[in-house]
């Protein structure tokens, strides 16, 4: 008896140095993860179906449990539509079949909806959403959408959902760089519908770096500022964070922020455009002890407005607007050009794409001096603008009439 129990301790103690030797386990990831599915017209069967398979083969090696990682899938249509709900499926490959089962709805590609739905009925605490997770949105598209998106995918991202967009290779690019989730090259990808299982590891690994606990994470990057989020790691009672701030310049002055520990978030302003910046939030905790978080962020390209805006083409009832675009990397994402009587009167709106610097204005009145205004619209979400004043000619203005020809000369005289 002696014996076995001694070989007991033997293996007990082999067992726990082994443990020891491979250091503490992986922290599980969790949180919720949406995926949205393009199921209108829009999208042939063929697409639709390459796309369904890639989702399933995206969740199937995901940790999917309980009280770790859950997955919903939301259906892009004339109406949005749950195929199934978070905590539905327990495992990945549970969630793989339900994925597989989905078929096309047709109708609309209303995505603005389906993501206001998303943060109503699936992302809010109010509808049962766990509180303190990190939240992800995975969005499959084609590139197009018959409603706006970037309101509805601004007000998810200040939740603090990570947005990961993968298009078909359809989509405008400034418009989808601007609705995943910043850096857009780690959060947006273009690839072919017949090429999707190519990224499949590297975004599920994304996937997972997003889904891990205590991460800080970066929203709403401008040219001077940016928002930082992360989940609950303290409380009031049990500690503080010290958020630290320093440019990569060394020019630059660094900052420093002590939060208390209820705190999940924090945004910085009046910052240098164009600028990196290291962030470390600290966790201080003798109850609690957490390692801190680095994060490093880059601020946007100072945004400039339209310029030295040109009138021509000038008619009774139209002309012709053009301006210098705003170019580089804090390109416009587009341009509204509104215009009305000095006197006072309706104004009125036309919006012009990114890529165009010049439109006709019609529907004028003769003889009137009009307020031109173009606005350029920025990916941060403010916007430049510039004036100019243009008038139309009296229309029943007689145009003068030409002069008679002089009469001819005398006849040369010949030699």
């Amino acid at each position: 008896m002696q014996t076995w129990t001694a070989l007991g301790l033997a293996l007990s103690l082999a067992l726990v140095r082994s443990s020891a030797e491979r250091g503490p386990p992986a922290s599980t990831p969790q949180g919720d993860l949406l995926f949205l599915l393009d199921s209108s017209a829009s999208v042939s069967h063929y697409e639709f179906s390459r796309v369904r398979e890639f989702l399933g083969q995206l969740a199937a090696p995901l940790p999917l449990g309980p009280e770790a990682l859950r997955a919903s899938l939301v259906h892009v249509s004339s109406q949005p539509h749950t195929e199934f709900p978070f905590g539905r499926h327990g495992s990945g490959a549970a969630v793989q079949d339900a994925i597989r089962a989905a078929t096309q709805l047709m109708g609309d590609t209303n995505t603005g909806s389906a993501l206001a739905y998303a943060k109503e009925q699936l992302f809010a605490e109010a509808a049962g959403a766990r509180p303190g997770v990190p939240k992800v949105l995975v969005w499959v598209t084609d590139g197009g959408s018959s409603d706006p998106v970037g309101p509805p995918m601004q007000e998810l991202k200040d939740l603090g959902v990570t947005v990961f967009i993968v298009s078909t290779g359809r989509g405008n690019l400034l418009e989808l760089s601007a609705a995943a989730s910043a850096p857009a090259e780690k959060h947006l990808h273009f690839v072919d519908v017949d090429d999707l299982g190519i990224i499949a590891p590297e975004l599920r690994s994304s996937l997972l770096d997003a889904l891990q606990p205590q991460q800080l994470r970066v929203s709403e990057v401008t040219s001077n500022g940016f928002r930082l989020a992360w989940p609950p790691l303290l409380s009031t009672d049990s500690g503080y964070y010290v958020l630290e701030l320093v440019p990569r310049a060394e020019s630059g002055t660094a900052r420093r922020q002590q939060l208390p520990g209820n705190a999940t978030g924090w945004a910085w302003a009046d910052l240098d455009p164009d600028t990196d910046y290291d962030v470390a939030l600290v966790p201080e905790s003798n109850v609690h002890p957490t390692r801190p978080q680095h994060l490093r962020v880059r601020t946007l390209p100072e945004e400039a407005g339209p310029e030295r805006i040109v009138i021509s083409h000038v008619r009774p009832r139209s002309l012709r607007v053009s301006w210098a675009p705003a170019l580089g990397p804090a390109a416009a994402l587009g341009y509204h050009v509104q215009f009305g009587p000095l006197r006072g009167g309706a104004a009125q709106r036309v919006d012009v794409p990114a890529g165009s610097n010049s439109t006709t204005l019609e529907g004028l009145a003769p003889g009137t001096a009009y307020l031109v205004t173009v606005t350029a619209a920025f990916r941060s979400g403010r916007e430049r603008a510039m004036s100019a004043k243009a008038c139309t000619p009296d229309s029943e203005r007689s145009r003068a009439p030409r002069p008679p020809p002089p009469p001819p000369g005398p006849a040369g005289r010949g030699r």
